[in-house]
């Protein structure tokens, strides 16, 4: 199965990614750790990114392509893939389609975890973390022993600086611009089922729904 999963920030995708992988089989392509593994590896290519990335500029469709398009050739996976984070627009999506149609391979489905908007904000403010392990706390689902002290170090947890309300409304906005289009483009593509699963459910049954989602298209193939 070649599989494109989406979702806004704070809906889980990573934490589903992992346990569909572990399902499946499936190759895991998250652009994000592309970018970082292309940009570390000192290419032309890497460099190119590295000079958006560092100046927090927007990185162009057509570098993100050519990026991803590499690393999809190169994945041989016998059971598919899973590609997170990608594509983004519309322009990504419609350059996917024609790099897959030269492989000559077609994408299969496209998976959205979906998320009530003031749910993600709330499960994003509460995000804490201790700055020696890394342990990540709520302070509503899952607090520490003691208050606002890790259990494994006993030291003060703390907040990402762009864990606010304010930007994490401001990156909804941006995916809900992004991404809407995106999803339509899949909708009318005749041989792309889109699954949508609730991702405010608790993350088993998430899991569940993706699974048995996915279960389906594979006997639709």
């Amino acid at each position: 199965m070649r599989i494109v999963l989406m979702g806004p920030p704070g809906a889980g995708k990573g934490t589903q990614a992992k346990r569909l992988v572990d399902k499946f089989g499936m190759a895991h392509l998250s652009s994000g750790d592309i970018f970082r593994a292309e940009k570390a590896g000192g290419s032309a290519l890497g460099q190119k990114l590295a000079e958006y990335m560092d100046a927090g500029q927007l990185v162009p469709d057509q570098i993100v392509v050519e990026i991803m398009a590499k690393a999809i050739t190169s994945c041989d996976s016998p059971a598919g893939l899973l590609l997170d984070g990608f594509p983004r627009t519309v322009a990504q999506a419609e350059a996917l389609d024609a790099q897959l149609d030269q492989a000559g391979k077609s994408l299969d489905g496209v998976v959205v975890i979906t998320a009530d908007e003031d749910e993600i904000v709330e499960r994003i403010t509460g995000r804490r973390s201790c700055p020696d392990c890394g342990k990540v706390y709520h302070v509503k689902y899952l607090r520490p022993q003691n208050d606002n002290l890790c259990d494994k170090c006993n030291v003060q947890l703390v907040q990402r600086a762009d864990d606010t309300e304010e930007v994490i409304r401001q990156r909804l906005a941006a995916y809900n611009r992004q991404t809407e289009p995106v999803i339509a483009y899949y909708r009318g593509r005749p041989n792309v089922q889109t699954l949508f699963v609730n991702g405010t459910q608790p993350p088993d049954n998430v899991t569940a729904d993706l699974v048995r989602g996915l279960e389906q298209l594979k006997t639709e193939m």
